[in-house]
């Protein structure tokens, strides 16, 4: 019998993996946390092909591009259909997990997928665990000893003016876009509640602005309270976000991007995903650990 080689390495006459492409800022690799140290029998379990794109993904830095079509241009050996089932076997594997969390800024709300990696293979469980942001273990911290005749506490300095808000700074410039609703300080400030629930229902700068300008009347002869009926007249309806963990943070399906709480995700497959590979596994494949196994050997078939 032939003997097996578990190098990750391509063969000389191969194209070699290119330099990898750094995602945009606070997108790309994640590494998670508690990994074991390389080895050089990492990925060793896993077939040829998922062994080199394992092994080319746990050596790229953090932040670099990690989605199907990144590595299909840094991997030439292999199309976006074989990265995309590569990806899938590994999430399978316990390697891998994307994950779908909610970020706020500017008023705005929206949802960030990144993709966390984990040279040491984990269970469901740990997944779970670690991405619905488990406390971490309490650390002892040794009691300071007071000195005998402290000092005088230090006197406290004057507090910076706090920056002004997304709605305030929508509101000071209401003036610049259109004359007739120049508006003073107090003016905004009077405001800024009513353009702030705006921003909260999801409106950005350009659609608060366009409703406040839109169809003015000739003169404006009260710029506040036609911008205050306006904003109230106008206030964009409430739509509540999806139910969702606390921490704004969800799992999604490494086959076809669906969300859901990291434990209806197990292996990183939603539902539908998992009962389709299920009616690939053999039909003597028992529940459990078999049955897993044995649905990974049929997923990884596939081109």
């Amino acid at each position: 019998m032939a003997a097996q080689h578990f190098s990750p390495a391509l063969p000389a006459s191969a194209e070699g993996p290119r330099p990898p492409r750094a995602a945009r800022t606070g997108y790309g690799k994640r590494s998670a946390p508690g990994q074991d140290s390389p080895r050089p029998a990492d990925f060793t379990g896993l077939p040829a092909r998922e062994r080199y794109v394992a092994a080319y993904i746990d050596r790229l830095p953090e932040g670099a591009a990690m989605d199907i079509k990144s590595l299909a241009k840094s991997l030439p050996l292999y199309g976006q259909m074989a990265i995309g089932s590569a990806l899938r076997a590994l999430a399978v594997a316990g390697h891998l997990r994307r994950v779908r969390r909610r970020v706020d800024g500017d008023g705005q709300c929206r949802w960030v997928t990144y993709t966390y990696w984990s040279r040491t293979a984990r269970d469901n469980e740990w997944w779970t665990a670690a991405l619905s942001g488990a406390p971490a273990a309490p650390v002892d911290v040794p009691p300071q000893r007071t000195a005998p005749e402290p000092p005088d506490p230090p006197k406290p300095k004057p507090e910076a003016p706090a920056a002004p808000s997304a709605a305030y700074l929508a509101l000071a410039g209401l003036g610049r876009r259109e004359p007739r609703l120049a508006l003073s300080a107090a003016d905004c400030a009077a405001l800024e509640p009513l353009a702030a629930a705006w921003f909260a229902r999801g409106a950005s700068a350009e659609h608060l602005a366009s409703a406040l300008t839109a169809g003015l009347p000739e003169p404006v002869t009260h710029p506040l309270g036609l911008v205050r009926r306006r904003l109230t007249d106008k206030m964009p309806p409430h739509i509540p976000d999806a139910p969702g963990p606390a921490n704004g943070l969800r799992v999604e399906c490494v086959e076809c991007g669906r969300p859901g709480p990291a434990d209806a995700l197990p292996d990183g497959l939603c539902r539908p995903c998992r009962g389709s590979q299920a009616q690939t596994a053999p039909p003597g494949a028992a529940d459990g650990v078999p049955a897993r196994v044995a649905g990974l050997r049929e997923l990884l078939r596939t081109p």
